[in-house]
């Protein structure tokens, strides 16, 4: 499949790249946070460097359990960049969480400092867990993790996130999509809408 989009806007970061860093990417009216396109990349980069710190490198999978915001969306970002998004439904039961992490092979376990409990029994001693925060200036970052390590940009094939489907004939199924199918997708909505 061809496509006139450049191979760099063809990966998740490279999207964000043909934005100008100034123009507003995200608003948090409940903290009165507005999130600038180069901040939004400044942070993922950040992220990602993070997680390659703790060990996380090209096809390790990175378990995310969060509620939408600001954190969810800077993690599933920097998890694609460092290695392949995971995320899960937060509402999962210990034995749904259990299963994914076991499935995916999750190397890490991403999750808010409180809460889901049931995703950190899941996790047990198998699975490390790293704790996000973001401070009152909406910035994100892995709370415990000390210093960063410099991370290869992911090819347009790289696997960006995997999902499952929804198991009708038993087991969910992994799906993998790579960066250039994420891409692609994401210019597709932005064209129509």
């Amino acid at each position: 499949m061809t496509t006139n989009a450049s191979p760099a806007a063809s990966t998740l970061l490279g999207l964000l790249e043909h934005v100008p860093a100034e123009k507003t990417a995200i608003i948090l009216p409940d903290h009165a946070i507005r999130v600038s396109y180069g901040s939004l990349r400044t942070q993922v980069q950040a992220l990602a460097e993070q997680l390659a710190a703790a060990g996380i490198g090209p096809g390790d999978r990175v378990g995310i359990a969060l509620p939408n915001g600001l954190p969810m969306i800077v993690s599933f970002l920097a998890a694609s960049m460092a290695g392949t998004a995971a995320p899960l439904n937060p509402a999962y039961k210990e034995e749904e969480f259990r299963f994914f992490l076991e499935d995916t092979s999750a190397r890490v376990l991403i999750l808010p400092p409180d809460g889901l409990d049931e995703a950190r029994r899941a996790a047990g001693d198998r699975v490390p867990i790293l704790t996000i925060e973001m401070d009152g200036s909406g910035i994100v970052s892995l709370k415990g993790v000390t210093g960063r390590k410099s991370i290869a940009a992911p090819s347009v094939d790289s696997v960006a996130l995997v999902l499952h489907t929804s198991g009708s004939t038993g087991r969910p199924k992994r799906v993998p999509l790579a960066h250039r199918n994420l891409a692609i997708s994401a210019g597709n909505v932005a064209r129509h809408y």
